[in-house]
């Protein structure tokens, strides 16, 4: 018999279902298995799953017959499963390195029915909170019930902290309820009936607070499921337990918690609700008073139990509104230093953008923005130039910092940046594109669209998914990143992997246009007449082989410092060839670019110099994404992979599945190309899986689509 059967119910979790089923199955023990429910997810779980059931046989995937919801998911499941023992994981949640080992070692030393773990909670913005409970985990005795240390009632009422033995489950026939708040009708009643429960006391589950998506952030009178499960919790505990005064009074205290907690939590019960909330709060508390009292809570908890007894929910309000005015007071003194301080600093612009916001919103007015504003380029200006054509109505309005200004193409309506027509621009633009956000300040109107394109399809971490590798962060401040992404109302993605990215790394409410990116679209309806113009602006002679080097940037080389001799690897390719260097716009090379090289990073247009090249060479930059729709050959030089795997975290090992060739060093580089391996049989079989991977999308109408579906509102 398998010793673990993992049940693992799935719903809208593409972005970090790998992240967990990698969790388990890079463990050092291998005797469990993974019944994983596709409670019919609409989003590319099911595609995960099917991926990770295809290669690993410990995965097996149970599709539900309908959407089932969390706990009727987890029931399926339980059929499904086959292990002496049952562990309920959520599958945006992963586990700790160890893991199973130190379960099963823990359960095989106790015989315990049940054993529960330690865990930590992992905020979207990369802070850690150490599980509340590990104190009282290390508190219990080896193996005990619940009469014999009642405080076990006080840790977390969830399933996935708990690893069950099935037998018992199966014995006396508990299953999840269907609904919010399942895990109390289980949880609770389990540990009532467990004669033998242990615990381990480490940390065995990341809990992931989700930014968006999770039951406790979702406004909403479902949240008075709560009731039903208590009752229901409460009815199980009689049948399977005879529970004793002191275990009476911890349960009801531990319900009355549990009541307070949803009720004040602002982004559980609508406002207009909250006073009905509390009047079910208190009819239960009269319905299920032990006779025998319970256990009080100090300080301001329990002066909100009394007002429960007694049904004073105006009490109460009163009561924490004073509480929240005494702290806000103590906060307000400490920054009030700070706000003087920027309120001094601000300029005439804001003041003007301020009055502009007063304004109506100019309906025709499409205002767009690329790479910090440096000029027309990227997917903001393949949308535009798509728009012009399909929506005539709107008048195309471009943002240009200061020196780019007159670099700007003629006839293009542009303001610069910090101006006042810039304010006004920012302020009543009815559309607002752009493939990296717009600053702080700006605010997100009412009745105005705002869609981001992206720059690129992500290798590296990106968002608040780099809060795990810090080394590599740019703009640490996690919850100004996500006040940003929350102002998107569109998110543009060039293909599958992308969209699953990006929901874990920007965990906000937009939708997602899975289209394609619309710069490429340049790109796949190419032909060879484009080449050939390409390379004549380019002024290279025909008949030659341009060879197109685009390193990314590495925030841990000294500025200026290269990975790669680039003179040296111009004059070695030889007298046929061309090498055009196009260095990250982060970068500032040391010395110029210069011998059989030329440098080609300040031209306008990088789809001009795609079309000009015959082979890539990159390291991991995302240009490998867009150049892949050329279906050309590629060669990744990849001197220090494991320094930007480290540093920068990246969603998927680009020396097992590269887009063509590879190289770790210079002379493996060279080789490539003097022996012809970089256009060989084998590079070719790998380009043609990151292709069907990451280019299905592009076939040339990807900004159509953008235009029909946010400027004309066609959804189809």
């Amino acid at each position: 018999m398998t010793f673990l059967s993992i049940v693992l119910p799935v719903y809208k979790v593409q972005g970090y279902l790998r992240q967990c089923l990698d969790s388990m199955l890079s463990q050092s023990f291998t005797d469990f298995e993974i019944v994983a429910v596709d409670d019919r997810s609409p989003d590319y779980s099911g595609a995960i799953l099917a991926e990770y059931a295809a290669r690993d046989p410990r995965v097996r995937v149970v599709t539900a017959p309908e959407n089932l919801g969390l706990g009727r998911a987890r029931n399926l499941g339980l059929e499904h499963a086959t292990g002496e023992y049952v562990w309920f994981v959520d599958s945006d949640d992963w586990l700790t390195e160890g893991t199973l080992a130190a379960a099963a070692e823990r359960l095989r030393e106790t015989d315990a029915d049940l054993l529960i773990v330690g865990w930590d909670r992992v905020h979207w913005d990369g802070r850690v909170q150490a599980g509340t409970a590990r104190k009282s985990l290390a508190a219990a005795p080896d193996v005990f019930s619940v009469e014999q240390w009642p405080p076990v009632l006080n840790i977390l009422h969830v399933a996935w902290n708990k690893v069950v033995r099935r037998e018992f489950l199966l014995r006396l026939g508990f299953v999840f309820e269907a609904g919010w708040y399942e895990d109390v009708s289980f949880s609770f009643p389990v540990m009532l009936a467990a004669p033998r429960i242990s615990t381990l006391p480490r940390t065995c589950v990341h809990y992931r607070q989700r930014r968006t998506g999770a039951i406790t952030r979702t406004v909403g009178d479902r949240h008075f499921e709560v009731f039903d499960h208590w009752e229901h919790a409460l009815a199980l505990a009689a049948k399977y337990a005879s529970p004793t005064d002191e275990v009476r009074g911890l349960l009801f205290r531990r319900m009355i918690w549990h009541f307070l907690r949803v009720l004040r939590h602002d982004a559980r019960v609508p406002r207009e609700s909250r006073a009905r909330f509390f009047g079910r709060m208190s009819e239960m508390y009269k319905n299920h008073l032990p006779p025998g009292g319970y256990p009080q809570p100090d300080g301001a908890e329990g002066v909100r139990y009394r007002m429960v007894a007694r049904g004073s929910y105006r009490s109460m309000r009163l009561f924490d509104f004073a509480i929240g005015k005494a702290r806000r007071g103590k906060r307000l003194v400490g920054r009030a230093g700070e706000w003087v301080k920027r309120r001094t600093r601000q300029v005439a612009g804001q003041v003007y953008y301020r009055v502009q916001l007063r304004l109506p919103v100019d309906q025709s007015l499409a205002l767009y923005g690329a790479y910090w504003f440096r000029g027309v380029t990227c997917n903001p200006a393949a949308i535009a130039a798509k728009a012009a054509e399909l929506a005539p109505h709107l008048r195309p309005v471009w943002v240009v910092a200061e020196p780019y200004a007159k670099s700007m193409p003629p006839g293009t309506e542009h303001v610069v940046a910090g101006t006042l027509a810039y304010y006004r621009a920012i302020a009543r633009a009815r559309y607002l594109v752009n493939n990296v956000n717009w600053p702080n300040r700006l605010v997100k109107r009412r009745g105005t669209t705002h869609v981001m394109t992206h720059h690129g399809t992500p290798l590296k971490k990106m968002g608040v998914d780099q809060a795990d590798h810090p080394a590599g962060v740019k703009d640490a401040d996690f919850a100004a990143q996500m006040r940003r992404a929350d102002r998107w109302d569109f998110s543009v993605t060039a293909n599958p992997f992308t969209t699953v990215a990006w929901e874990s790394a920007y965990p906000s409410s937009h939708e997602t246009l899975e289209v394609g990116y619309p710069r490429n679209d340049r790109l796949a309806t190419a032909t060879a007449a484009d080449r050939a113009a390409a390379r004549e602006r380019l002024g290279i002679p025909a008949g030659r082989r341009v060879v197109l080097y685009m390193p990314t940037h590495r925030e841990w080389l000294p500025e200026g410092r290269r990975v790669l001799d680039i003179e040296r690897f111009g004059e070695e390719l030889g007298p046929g060839s061309t090498l055009l260097v196009r260095e990250h716009y982060f970068t500032t090379p040391a010395e110029p670019v210069g011998g059989a090289a030329i440098d080609v990073s300040g031209h306008p247009v990088v789809e001009e110099l795609y079309l000009a090249a015959d082979v890539l060479v990159t390291d991991y930059s995302s240009a490998m994404f867009d150049f892949a729709v050329l279906d050309r050959p590629m060669v990744i030089f990849a001197p220090d992979w494991p320094v930007y795997r480290d540093v920068r975290g990246v969603y998927f090992d680009l020396l097992t599945e590269p887009p063509g060739a590879v190289a770790t060093d210079y002379a493996a580089l060279i080789g490539l190309f003097t022996g012809g391996a970089y256009a060989g049989a084998e590079a070719a079989a790998a380009r043609a899986g990151f292709r069907a991977r990451f280019c299905s999308l592009e076939d040339g109408h990807a900004a159509e689509r953008v235009v029909r579906r946010v400027f004309l509102d066609k959804k189809q």
